[in-house]
């Protein structure tokens, strides 16, 4: 198994330090090895992460830092955006619709439901444009590539959290106790970043090579919110197409946030399916945006 020490040529990755005063200071000079095959290369490749760690701290408090740039109600965006389709939605499908909500307030059933739906979608659409967007660095100096897309899906958590202590207020508005399974909202988080991270990956490289994903990406995930209950209870869905549901990963995650914020029971066996097409659909990701990584800087 033979080892080389990569240039800094622009097609290639290169063993130059992380990049300084405008992509990160504080970030340590060091060489980068890559050995050859695939297991080498993924074992590298974490390896490589782990030691940017400070240049993806660093831009991830950039992007949150320029979302809210020149804004005039700065964070509270983070708020808004679910809280007026929440309003929207109880609305038009609550009142006029008579949509089921399973015994919960349909703005509760509906919030629950944007609050990861909103998280993952903003955080595929920023992370889908991030490389493109960070032609400045990638064309200048070597880091690892998937740090790019990671930032953005972190920067993401900041309006999730936020928007999340509305959903408390909201909880405590309509008298719903907190059940002990809402300790369990860390783990959903982590899925569901998971998924955004893998999607934004993918969507990331294609977009690089091919520019109308600009275009298709927002369309797709509108697509996609109406395949994911999150207006409707999946009960509603016949039990002879429930399998198809049950393939959207984000199924899993917004039955699981609806059942351990309120009714305390897990939908183990959806949760289940999510984490194994999550866990699946990212090592296809990251696979994929690794091995056209390395045209990035041609290309842009």
């Amino acid at each position: 198994m033979s080892t080389r020490v990569l240039k800094p040529a622009t097609g290639e990755r290169s063993a130059r330090p992380a990049p300084s005063c405008s992509a990160g200071e504080g970030v340590a000079k060091r060489a980068v090895t890559i050995t050859a095959g695939t297991n080498a290369d993924i074992r590298s490749g974490l390896r490589e992460l782990w030691e940017y760690r400070e240049l993806l701290s660093f831009l991830t408090w950039r992007d949150v830092k320029v979302r809210y740039r020149q804004t005039f109600l700065g964070a509270l965006w983070a708020v808004l955006q679910p809280l007026l389709t929440m309003i929207v939605f109880t609305l038009v499908f609550g009142r006029l619709a008579g949509m089921p909500s399973d015994g919960i307030p349909y703005p509760l059933f509906s919030y629950a439901a944007l609050l990861p739906w909103t998280f993952f979608a903003n955080a595929v659409t920023s992370s889908s444009t991030s490389v493109v967007g960070s032609a400045h660095l990638i064309t200048k100096v070597y880091f690892p590539r998937l740090i790019i897309p990671g930032a953005a899906v972190l920067a993401g958590l900041v309006d999730f959290g936020i928007a999340f202590v509305l959903l408390l207020g909201l909880m405590l508005w309509y008298g719903t106790p907190l059940a002990a399974t809402i300790l369990l909202v860390p783990v959903l988080v982590f899925l569901t970043a998971l998924l955004a991270l893998g999607v934004g990956d993918w969507t990331a490289a294609m977009h690089v090579k091919y520019r109308d994903f600009r275009y298709a990406v927002p369309f797709a995930i509108q697509l996609w919110m109406f395949a994911t209950p999150v207006i409707y209870p999946s009960r509603l869905v016949p039990e002879s197409w429930r399998w198809l549901l049950d393939l959207n990963p984000l199924t899993g995650i917004v039955e699981g946030f609806r059942g351990i914020l309120f009714s305390g029971c897990i939908p183990w066996m959806s949760l289940g399916v999510t984490t194994i097409l999550t866990i699946l659909g990212f090592i296809y990701a990251a696979y994929t945006f690794r091995r056209m990584e390395r045209s990035f800087a041609d290309i842009i």
